[in-house]
């Protein structure tokens, strides 16, 4: 049974447009694993199974 190896990203949220941001990064295969408030505002931590 083969591993899933997972590549990971952090995006900042603009709170006016936080669905929009989303629904493309979703549209690209990247799964919300936590939204975060930083310094700066939120942001989203995302995942997706890496291309072997």
């Amino acid at each position: 049974m083969a591993t899933t190896r997972w590549e990971y990203a952090t995006v900042p949220l603009i709170v006016h447009a936080t669905k929009q941001i989303l629904d493309q990064w979703g549209e690209d295969g990247w799964e919300l694993v936590q939204v975060l408030e930083g310094g700066t505002g939120l942001v989203a931590y995302l995942k997706r199974p890496r291309e072997a």
